[in-house]
């Protein structure tokens, strides 16, 4: 039996080593062909005249992510601690399902509320030739990493042992006061945990980005604007790619693959510093 759970948890780490073998098999032998300096910073893509600079994506990808969590964590945050310490069974009766829900909706269902619905208003409203831009892709992506925001800040709020509040109760704080400034910080762990697994689900949305953000291969020039992404750059290209083509969208690939990497490590170790203080 110690073997059979050894193996059970090894699973995780066994399908990251092949995707991480995969991608870089496929992807590497590219940059023998192609400068990696020239693919990371070039900002033209032109499959055709064989000159594949990607920044305009990571830029597009970049931005569109850092808009949905600068929307969605302060909301996803507050949501746990009003389902934590503040609402009754009745409201969490209807609130939890419903964040369930949000959570079960599939991308492509997303992205035509965006398409049918963001996107016209965003036109009309600030009178633009068309609403596909960063700032609907934000909006959207925002709206999709709720759910798993909150469910994670949910579930870290409630593991933090309630002598802590109780404590701070003791002592003569509020109860706003310690939730806010006792609780929540007890929870940064957790909380931050829910924030990554947001931003790592922000980074590779295509489905719905691919409706709504203009698809546009280009260095962002406002929010108001269309961009491309890396993930959508992959999916609108891979069908037809042959050849070196296509070897730079696997090399795509692993830049993206990367990026996330580093994204997962940079947070864990703010973590850990965080832990550690």
């Amino acid at each position: 039996m110690r073997g059979v759970f050894l193996f059970s948890a090894s699973v995780c780490i066994i399908a990251v080593a092949m995707i991480c073998i995969f991608l870089f098999a496929n992807g590497l032998p590219f940059f023998q062909e192609y400068n990696l300096w020239d693919f990371l910073t070039g900002t033209t893509w032109a499959p055709l005249r064989n000159i594949f600079g990607i920044m305009p994506m990571i830029v597009g990808s970049f931005i569109i992510t850092i808009g949905a969590v600068l929307l969605a964590s302060p909301i996803g945050i507050l949501t746990a601690a009003f389902v934590t310490y503040f609402s009754n069974s009745k409201i969490n009766r209807f609130l939890r399902p419903a964040v369930a829900l949000l959570a079960g909706i599939p991308s492509v269902v997303y992205g035509f509320f965006g398409m049918m619905l963001l996107v016209p208003m965003t036109k009309e409203l600030l009178n633009l030739s068309s609403g596909k831009s960063i700032l609907v892709a934000s909006v959207l992506l925002g709206i999709m990493i709720l759910p798993t925001i909150i469910q994670t800040s949910s579930a870290a709020l409630s593991a933090v042992p309630k002598n802590y509040y109780e404590g701070s109760l003791a002592l003569g704080a509020t109860h706003e006061y310690s939730v806010f400034n006792i609780m929540l910080p007890a929870a940064r762990p957790g909380i931050l945990s829910g924030v990554v697994l947001g931003v790592a689900r922000a980074v590779g949305e295509t489905t719905a980005v691919i409706m709504v953000a203009g698809n546009q291969a280009r260095m962002p020039k406002g929010i108001l604007k269309g961009i491309r992404t890396l993930t959508v750059n992959i999916l609108m290209e891979m069908g037809y790619a042959a050849d070196m083509h296509k070897d730079s969208l696997i090399a795509t690939g692993v830049v993206l693959f990367v990026i996330v990497l580093c994204i997962n490590a940079v947070f864990s170790y703010i973590n850990r510093r965080r832990v550690i203080q």
